[in-house]
């Protein structure tokens, strides 16, 4: 007699079937191996790892699903994913409701991991009483698991506020929490996984101590900033006004202790070469570099429960942009105008990160020719989304989905303290971690810098990383940051003067001029928090709707 070990089996099944586009044409439904006895404990420390390893099922399909509500909730992203209706240009006008797909994958897919961390925490305990796992594999098991809810909760804390908070202790599935619960939460996972996970040993996909500090790093970080309540979104979610900017200097010192913790380790470095961050050739350290702390693996749509669509999303049609009679496609995503890369450019020309960041022209291994993106032809590519990293990479990873997403490098652990210290008004002492990235890019250093250069040094580093919303909803200029496209080159009724394009130029450019304008007339208050979704089959799952929903 065998138990069935997934929490929700059936409905994390629907959730994993049907997805078209950047969400996987296959049906990716998790194998869940029947490891537990009827006792309810596994019988050694691998099948104790094993347990937990399934709870990467609810991760995978979410690698580049996170884009489609971080980015896109920006000035940063626009989406062609499909007709106008579909989940992915509906994010990108500011017009998501309970049924968008997007917020009901992320916001189950979530949930279902936290149940499943919980049900096999309360089965490796069982099992250690039993004398079934050892002691470091209960500590390898446990820690990762409190590792992988603590990050849900904060995944979700961030994009819903409030949510309910269950573990294997009990509590409700649909009773909406404080977020000072949540948060709590959250640091008693990690503190906990902090002392049960081992050092960093060179292999981000597996969870480690100065993983866990680097997430208490960002949690206080988060925390800090005064997520706003549901009555305080209430008050803000019909207009267009950003609520006042506040902070708790308290909970930035422990941001900027675990922040320590991690750089004093010496277990992380920065790579010294931005661009070799990313593709399929860079991942999982394989530079020894150590600058890659925490990533979700992928192995390609076959072989796990689903393949990082992050690069096929931004890179859908390779070298159809009209030019050589190569035809003119759309990419799933698509970057939101031309002044992302001139404002950078004008700025800071010699950035090291601007070229991987924003390509304006790509030579196609195949046929030799320079392929240009950059109005009137196209708008710039995220370049981050395109793997260089192996010969043809460009044509070949879009269909092979198997780059790991970067959760947590250690770049952002240097950025979390400095921007602590100067939220500190410490300023002079955040020049050490904050120059440590300018160096590496080829940009001047500054003595003391401003949380203005602390907010423009988040887009110069990690712009496309799934940070654009996050950060906009803790500096509370999530409306003024998205008006901003009032700037932009296609943003004017007059834009189609500005040169002359072809009859799939003007269409594509109309496109990106209404995606503009439906950002800057639709962005609200009540976008600080994202809908509470449906269930998987369109269900109604029980839990109190945001403000302005």
């Amino acid at each position: 007699m065998k138990r069935n070990i997934l929490f929700g089996a059936a409905l994390a099944a629907t959730l994993l079937t049907g997805f078209t586009s950047c969400t996987s044409s296959d049906d990716n439904t998790a194998d869940v191996v029947d490891i537990i006895d009827v006792d309810n404990v596994v019988q050694n420390d691998e099948g104790a790892i094993s347990l937990v390893n399934g709870v990467y099922s609810h991760w995978q399909p979410l690698s580049s699903s996170f884009s489609f509500i971080i980015e896109l909730n920006s000035n940063k992203l626009i989406s062609f994913e499909g007709e106008e209706g579909e989940a992915g240009p509906v994010n990108s006008r500011f017009e998501q409701v309970a049924d968008t797909w997007y917020q009901v994958k992320i916001f189950n897919h979530l949930l279902l991991g936290i149940a499943q961390d919980n049900e096999a925490i309360t089965t490796i305990e069982n099992s250690l009483k039993a004398g079934k796992v050892t002691q470091a594999g209960y500590n390898a098991a446990v820690g990762k698991a409190k590792f992988l809810r603590a990050l849900a909760y904060l995944k979700l804390a961030q994009l819903w506020g409030e949510v309910p908070v269950f573990t294997e202790q009990g509590g409700s599935t649909t009773q909406r929490q404080d977020l000072n619960t949540v948060f709590n939460q959250i640091v008693s996972d990690l503190t906990s996984a902090e002392n049960l996970l081992l050092d960093y040993n060179g292999d981000p996909r597996i969870p480690s101590k100065q993983a866990a500090q680097a997430l208490l790093a960002r949690t206080y970080l988060v925390w800090g900033d005064n997520p706003l309540s549901a009555s305080e979104v209430q008050a803000i979610a019909n207009t267009q006004t950003d609520p006042a900017f506040s902070k708790n200097d308290g909970r930035l010192l422990k941001a900027i202790e675990y922040a320590d913790k991690v750089i004093n380790s010496g277990k992380l470095s920065l790579d010294p070469d931005f661009s070799k961050l990313f593709g399929r050739e860079y991942e999982s350290n394989k530079r020894g570099t150590n600058e890659h702390l925490f990533t979700i693996a992928h192995d390609g749509d076959k072989n796990d429960a689903q393949g990082n669509h992050q690069t096929h999303c931004s890179w859908t049609f390779p070298f159809q942009n009209g030019e050589y009679g190569k035809g003119y496609s759309q990419n799933h995503t698509e970057v939101a105008d031309d002044d992302l890369y001139d404002d950078w450019y004008a700025e800071q020309p010699n950035d090291k990160r601007l070229a991987k960041t924003y390509f304006t022209e790509l030579k196609n291994p195949e046929d030799g020719n320079t392929y240009h993106y950059y109005s009137p032809v196209y708008t710039p590519i995220n370049g981050k989304g395109v793997d260089q990293s192996y010969d043809r990479a460009e044509l070949l990873e879009i269909t092979q989905n198997s780059v790991d997403r970067i959760e947590i490098r250690y770049a952002e652990v240097l950025l979390i303290k400095a921007e602590a210290l100067v939220q500190l008004g410490r300023n002079s002492e955040a020049a050490a971690p904050f120059n440590q990235l300018r160096k590496r890019a080829g940009i001047a250093e500054i003595a003391a810098p401003t949380f203005d250069d602390i907010k423009r040094e988040w887009d110069y580093e990690f712009t496309y990383e799934q940070f654009s919303l996050f950060n906009s909803l803790r500096w509370k200029d999530l409306i003024s940051s998205v008006k901003k496209v009032a700037n932009y080159k296609h943003f004017s009724d007059e834009w189609h003067r500005l040169a002359s394009y072809t009859s799939d130029q003007r269409a594509y450019f109309e496109k990106v001029h209404n995606h503009l304008v439906a950002k800057y007339n639709n962005v609200r208050g009540k976008h600080y928090r994202q809908p509470i979704p449906t269930g998987l089959s369109g269900e109604d799952l029980g839990i109190e709707q945001n403000p302005g929903y």
